[in-house]
């Protein structure tokens, strides 16, 4: 009886949360990531050196750290639904600004705007499935959502090709331009919708029947109830906790190899020579395929085995291998099949280390944390595309840069590795029958 209302509840749960959550995380990485496309023209026509679009591409993360922390607590304070819409309206809008960019500094400034208006919402998200999902089902639901940073570019990448390809320009804009202002509708579109299917928590979702919304509350309440002790810390103490640090020093790391990707692989594709920007956006396509197929497998797999921590250092392992192949591949077809290894391990991780930020805390305390964490992170989202200019241009390819890369996804393993096994576990919670 418990394993069945428990397969009814969470098969309802997650076919009416997931899909459209995963919408919503395809649009925000279409927005935050084409800006690697619009670089193939862009760079030209403003004259950014890589330097200075490594240097654009990062700044976006610090107007997203800064506002990481006070957007989950306002979230946890005025709720989801109204918090996420707002988020989603903001940056449609910033985004579709950036086609009005002139040069390097308003470039800055837009890109730094950006990041202001996206803040918190990832970690809004993590927060909002804790409220829906058990510990054991959160590796699963976790990867189905951020799957989308992979698919994102597995449909934007063909998109934004064919806009920068056959969009013709029209009322003195340019491809790049169109693609920007095309890519951001959806964004504010979405925002409006969050508004009409989102529910806060199970004792109010009227599309969940009485007995399964009764079950879905006692188990989280349970599990709640663990954790309680750590519900109401304040700001300063939920700081001061040693596994925040690890899992921030952790995902920094991870994010300087995700970004330094996610941000310059059209560039790195198109650096193979001889391929239109059509042809860049179709191959760039399959690295992130692969990333999207390993971490929704990977993350089944962790849950099935509640097992974390071994799953994210394999993962982030077999990352930093693909890259150092495609740093010193013999040919360009055994670079860019390293590449789509890369892009497997990295992203066949990022589900499970968000399953492993919001088992630790409660309420208020575990959105603080889970923002709290992923602010200190975007120290990587900063360092992984500037660090990759930067060599870029000093090396005169990306060999080293992909080494580089490398390197920081072997320490991310570490980190992993070396994570307290009974933290780092998804530990089975009571099945208790509900009348």
């Amino acid at each position: 009886m418990s394993d069945d209302i428990e397969a009814r509840t969470m098969r309802r749960v997650y076919w009416r949360l997931i899909p459209f959550l995963f919408l919503l995380l395809v649009v925000n990485y279409l927005d935050r990531v084409n800006i690697g496309f619009a670089a193939l023209r862009m760079n030209a026509d403003l004259g950014l050196s890589a330097t200075a679009f490594g240097f654009g591409a990062s700044i976006f993360f610090v107007g997203y750290a800064l506002f990481e922390v006070p957007s989950n607590l306002i979230l946890h304070r005025v709720g989801a639904r109204v918090w996420i819409a707002r988020i989603l309206v903001s940056w449609g809008l910033v985004s579709g600004c950036m086609a009005f960019v002139q040069g390097e500094t308003s470039f800055y400034i837009l890109r730094f705007l950006l990041g202001v208006a996206e803040g918190g919402f990832l970690p809004g998200i993590v927060y909002y499935l804790t409220q829906w999902f058990p510990i054991e089902h959160r590796s699963k639901a976790n990867s189905g959502v951020v799957a989308a940073t992979a698919v994102a570019s597995v449909v934007g990448s063909p998109l934004s090709g064919a806009i920068l390809t056959y969009m013709p320009e029209a009322l003195g804009l340019r491809s790049w331009q169109w693609m920007f202002l095309v890519e951001a509708i959806p964004a504010v579109l979405l925002g409006i919708a969050v508004l009409f299917w989102l529910t806060e928590r199970p004792e109010t979702a009227g599309w969940l029947p009485a007995d399964e919304k009764a079950w879905l509350a006692r188990r989280l309440r349970e599990e709640e109830s663990l954790t309680a002790t750590q519900g109401d810390l304040p700001f300063w103490r939920v700081a001061r906790l040693g596994r925040v640090w690890a899992l921030a020093a952790l995902f920094t790391c991870f994010l300087t190899a995700f970004y330094g990707v996610l941000l310059w692989l059209p560039q790195i594709v198109k650096a193979f020579g001889g391929l239109t920007d059509v042809a860049v956006g179709l191959l760039s396509a399959l690295p992130f395929l692969c990333g999207a197929t390993a971490m929704l497998l990977w993350g089944r797999h962790s849950d099935r085995k509640r097992e974390r921590k071994w799953h994210l250092a394999a993962a982030l392992s077999l990352g930093g291998l693909g890259l150092l192949g495609s740093a010193y591949a013999p040919d360009k077809l055994a670079s860019f099949a390293c590449l789509c290894v890369a892009a497997a391990g990295i992203w066949g991780g990022l589900g499970i280390f968000w399953s492993l930020t919001g088992d630790f805390l409660s309420g208020g305390a575990r959105a603080a944390g889970i923002a709290l964490i992923n602010t200190l992170a975007q120290l990587g989202g900063l360092i992984g595309p500037w660090m990759t200019g930067v060599v870029r241009d000093w090396a005169g390819s990306f060999t080293a840069a992909l080494a580089a890369l490398a390197c920081f996804a072997f320490l991310a393993a570490l980190i992993a590795a070396l994570l307290n096994d009974r933290l780092a576990t998804a530990e089975p919670t009571s099945k208790t029958v509900v009348a």
